[in-house]
């Protein structure tokens, strides 16, 4: 019996002198928006990658950026035209995949006499500065011909709100029409303060691809947890394309804390879509489209080809088994 205690001992020790496996910390920068919840739901996940994913919700992508250039973050969600402002302005990240489609709508006030965007003439529209929202709306107004600024004396007065506010602002009467995300877009016209003009993807840009990026010291330097961030991010997202249950009750649960409804989730996402995909031509639109419309005010807007970097992406899908 002594022996066997002696034995357990030795045993209990040895055993407690191994260091555990270490894990791999990858922090996470993300917006509170329904299309975005594959990216947040890789926290859940991501275990099985031997990481830990330590997530941290901002208020518009293009706040991202000065946390990426601190060196407070490693991955971001954000629209693409909020990661190329950033990279035009020194932030060191690539483009590393696509996560969402679509997800915007032009609403105008409900009761008014609003129903086409040739309708916004002498009228104030919201919209966010800095996100795909700002850049879907300037693209179809100069569609219908109309002028903008955010001082009087145009066709179209603009409004800078935060995405939080927006929503408020127009059931308040203060904006006449706002062009928001989802789910916020959908709430306000289940909500019966505002009606659907148009979803913005008549433009050369087509459907807004939101872009997940990584700094360029993770893509280089830290490469096979690179790769698995990537697996866990293909994994994450191909689950909540074929489970749209766990979506939703991931993301109303869990993201929005019951602040939103069902109806509001599956109006939202009937308006978007989670994927993996993004090209180099569709971020070199974007690029353009912003440069023309003054967007981010880029001296120098960044080339495409030099900072879209997909092949840890397509490593991902075909390890498993993704189209």
């Amino acid at each position: 019996m002594k022996l066997l205690i002696v034995r357990m001992i030795t045993f209990l020790a040895v055993f407690s002198a191994i260091p555990a496996f270490a894990v791999d910390v990858v922090r996470l920068g993300n917006l509170k928006f329904a299309h975005y919840g594959a990216v947040s739901y890789m926290k859940e996940m991501c275990g099985k990658y031997n990481l830990k994913v330590e997530e941290r919700v901002f208020p518009k992508g293009i706040d991202i950026i000065p946390a990426i250039i601190a060196g407070e973050i490693d991955i971001a969600a954000s629209a693409a035209d909020a990661a190329i402002a950033g990279r035009a302005s020194g932030a060191p990240v690539y483009i590393v995949a696509g996560f969402a489609k679509g997800g915007a709508r032009v609403v105008a006030q409900a009761g008014l006499p609003i129903k086409s965007m040739k309708d916004l003439k002498g009228k104030k529209v919201g919209v966010a500065r800095g996100g795909a929202q700002e850049l879907l709306l300037l693209a179809e107004l100069e569609k219908v011909g109309l002028s903008w600024s955010d001082k009087p004396g145009k066709d179209v007065l603009i409004i800078y709100l935060a995405f939080a506010d927006l929503n408020q602002a127009l059931a308040a009467r203060q904006i006449d029409a706002m062009c928001q995300s989802e789910p916020q877009s959908s709430q306000a016209i289940n909500k019966k303060f505002g009606v659907e003009i148009l979803k913005p993807y008549g433009t050369p840009m087509g459907e807004p691809v939101r872009a997940l990026v990584m700094t360029e010291k993770m893509y280089r330097d830290k490469r096979d947890v690179a790769e698995r961030t990537m697996m866990c991010f293909v994994e994450a997202t191909a689950l909540f394309r074929k489970d749209m249950k766990l979506a939703e009750k991931y993301v109303r649960e869990n993201m929005f804390k019951g602040q939103i409804s069902s109806d509001d989730f599956r109006d939202a996402m009937d308006n978007a879509q989670f994927t993996y995909d993004i090209s180099v031509d569709h971020i070199d639109i974007t690029t353009k489209l912003m440069q023309k419309y003054g967007v981010g005010r880029m001296a120098k807007p960044p080339v495409a080809a030099d900072w879209v970097k997909l092949d840890l992406l397509q490593k991902a899908k075909a390890t498993l088994k993704v189209k």
